[in-house]
């Protein structure tokens, strides 16, 4: 039995993002290398800003 050839589109459409996050891209290149637009100190610093972390909620 013949394989059915898939004619979709890739999908072109950007996913949303934060605003603060506008313009994040991030690849692995074919040496399995993570490649980002933006550097990771500034993607910590936005964690560090908007995500609640469980485990130091109880800490003074």
């Amino acid at each position: 039995m013949a394989k059915k050839k898939n004619d979709e589109k890739p999908n072109t459409e950007k996913p949303r993002v934060h605003k603060d996050l506008d313009g994040f891209d991030i690849k692995i290149n074919s040496f399995g290398e993570i490649q980002m637009s933006y550097d990771i100190e500034k993607i910590n610093q936005f964690l560090n800003k908007t995500v609640d972390d469980k485990k130091l909620r109880n800490r003074k």
